[in-house]
């Protein structure tokens, strides 16, 4: 049922009709007035928080324990450039949040006005989406929005910010009813093309390895359950990423283990991930069509007493040549790239005349302690 109210009576509302229970903030002259109206009310429970960054991560927890969006209330200026990090890690994460920020009046934007800074332009590339009202009759479609965004397709953070302005301006709220964004339209089911690549792939690999990710987590425990049958049917190995851990169990006959935790986990073979989106996909094909294979190279510890030609040949070649040469890591090094043995390749694929090898230093005989890295 329609109903007419403030620009900050709207937030709360619209918070109360989204599920939202908890929410994460800290005060300042931007939000009072929606401040005012929290106070007023006690659905949705506020906590402080001594810095908005902690705010942002404390959602983030939230997000993840609870299944729900994670939201989070700060001020202009400082109080939405304090949040960045936490925003940043959401996107990389894919957790559902929504901060809701504070702005100077709309006829100050751009005036250099007390705690004013472009919201919108700092954190268009740490966030899914963000918006800026300007006008008391888009802020029910975009507090809507915001939530529809933020935990659909693959989820992620939307900064909605809002001039005070706009927050004690009155206008017509409407509940949530069909959400949708008129450009954002995610891909929700599987692609059966793409699945049938996949199993073809998987068909044809002579040393298959199975690395999922927090796509799998976010799908919810029905995905979960099918992995786990897939990798029963196939008998391939599995590793995961570290947001993906927990989608097969550790105790699996099959499971190598999270990826750098050691030399002895590393995945040898060829690669098929389950991204993101929960759609299946190879290890990044090379430009000329070559599969990628997951190695490893030893670290101090496996050369130690080994012949240098048991380890020389694994020169690598990425895309573009920019990264070639040896992969170092202190906890077993990790490549996504595929065999080159002896002589390097240029970038134009034509190989050098002379190869270049490493010969590894004897370890000191005052520091016999094995390091993880190439000396």
């Amino acid at each position: 049922m329609s109903k007419e109210m403030t620009g900050a009576e709207m937030v709360v509302e619209a918070l109360k009709d989204h599920g939202v229970d908890v929410l994460f903030g800290y005060p300042g002259g931007a939000v009072l007035p929606i401040y005012d109206v929290l106070f007023q009310q006690e659905s949705v429970r506020h906590i402080l928080v001594r810095h908005e960054q902690g705010a942002a991560h404390a959602a983030e927890g939230y997000a993840r324990s609870s299944g729900k969006v994670g939201t989070l209330l700060v001020t202009s200026g400082p109080g939405a450039t304090n949040t960045v990090t936490g925003l940043t890690d959401a996107l990389m994460d894919s957790i559902p949040l929504v901060c809701i920020t504070g702005q100077v009046p709309t006829h100050l934007i751009g005036s250099d006005a007390f705690q004013e800074c472009d919201t919108v332009g700092i954190t268009r590339h740490c966030t899914k989406h963000n918006y800026l009202v300007k006008s008391i009759n888009d802020l029910c479609r975009v507090l809507h929005e915001a939530f529809y965004v933020a935990s659909s397709g693959r989820p992620g953070p939307v900064v909605v910010d809002i001039p005070k302005d706009v927050q004690f301006a009155r206008g017509v709220y409407s509940p949530p009813h069909n959400v949708h964004h008129k450009t954002y339209h995610p891909q929700l089911d599987g692609d059966v093309t793409l699945i049938r690549e996949a199993v073809a792939m998987m068909a044809a690999a002579k040393r298959p390895v199975f690395y999922t990710g927090g796509g799998v987590i976010n799908s919810g425990p029905v995905a979960a359950a099918t992995l786990r049958e897939l990798v029963a049917l196939t008998g391939f190995p599995i590793t995961s990423t570290l947001m993906g851990l927990g989608a097969y169990p550790a105790s699996g006959k099959n499971w190598l283990g999270m990826l750098g935790r050691g030399p002895g986990q590393q995945p040898r073979g060829d690669g098929f991930t389950i991204g993101p989106d929960g759609q299946p996909t190879a290890a990044n094909p090379t430009p000329d069509g070559k599969t990628q294979h997951a190695f490893h190279m030893p670290t101090t510890c496996q050369l130690q007493g080994k012949p240098t030609q048991e380890w020389t040949q694994s020169h690598i070649q990425f895309d573009g040549g920019r990264n070639d040469g040896f992969v170092k890591s202190g906890s077993g090094p990790v490549a996504m790239g595929y065999w080159t043995p002896g002589a390097r390749k240029s970038t134009t694929g034509a190989p050098k005349s002379r190869s270049r090898t490493a010969t590894p230093k004897r370890p000191s005989s005052r520091n016999t302690r094995c390091s993880g890295s190439m000396s």
